[in-house]
């Protein structure tokens, strides 16, 4: 269900994560390698977003049509270069709408986000946690999903003081203990960072000396890639890569 990547680096163009490896995001759209018991294909959109030179906050582009369909988008990833990205494919759980909105990431201020997964026993294993949001932050969820609503989740930790990863390790806890069998691979970035979890779902890092890209699957057939093992959080800048077990946050 869904695929997700995130990127922090020297500007690079959209197009060398989107299109260009041999299992860029594009190509996982239609042939994913590790979906895990969650659908064949991720054809029910896609989103991107990313910082522009300066920027303090990033510009987003998501659409409810399969990611092969935008026949603009190639060429838009080709001119358009960032050092910090944030892109999507879904693959709708079945009973949850195909809109645009629906698609990651999700954005407040500076921050991205995504999950690639789904929350067993949706819409009520969540209800109870869901109850202490602000009434205005579910009026305005961007769609009635369980991603919309995790993204509300952490957004309102942020909101609170939380750091990132704690707020991100957080809710997955909560979530893991409420609604068993869930998948919560969630991925977040300010653009300075990112923060990463593993729960039923595959996810890999790959450092470098000057960047970090995190992926649920490898882009390429590149020996630098580490798959990450299940209930771990990951943190991340564009030089260091911190891995540990979900509990010990």
């Amino acid at each position: 269900m869904c695929r997700h990547l995130g990127y922090l680096g020297p500007p690079v163009p959209l197009r060398s994560l989107l299109f260009d490896p041999p299992h860029s995001l594009a190509t996982q759209a239609w042939a994913p390698r590790d979906m895990r018991g969650g659908g064949t294909i991720n054809a029910d959109g896609f989103g991107a977003g990313w910082w522009p030179p300066g920027a303090e906050a990033p510009v987003r582009h998501r659409s409810a049509m399969p990611i092969w369909t935008d026949t603009t988008l190639p060429v838009l990833a080709g001119v358009t270069s960032s050092g910090a990205v944030l892109a999507a494919i879904r693959s709708a759980t079945v009973g949850m709408p195909v809109v645009e909105t629906a698609a990651a990431p999700f954005t407040d201020g500076r921050w991205l986000f995504s999950h690639n997964g789904v929350i067993r026993g949706w819409p009520s294993a969540v209800a109870a946690l869901a109850r202490d949001l602000p009434v205005d932050d579910l009026l305005t969820l961007d769609a009635p999903t369980d991603s919309a609503i995790l993204w509300a989740l952490v957004r309102g930790r942020l909101r609170s003081g939380q750091s990132a990863a704690k707020a991100v390790a957080g809710v997955v806890t909560d979530l893991v203990d409420v609604a068993p069998g869930s998948r919560l691979n969630l991925l977040l970035t300010d653009g300075r960072q990112m923060v990463a979890t593993t729960v039923g779902h595959s996810l890999s890092v790959r450092p470098g000396r000057d960047s970090t890209l995190i992926s649920s699957e490898p882009l390429d057939t590149s020996a630098a890639w580490q798959a990450v093992p299940d209930h771990r959080l990951v943190t991340a800048t564009a030089t260091e890569v911190e891995i540990i077990p979900l509990l010990s946050t």
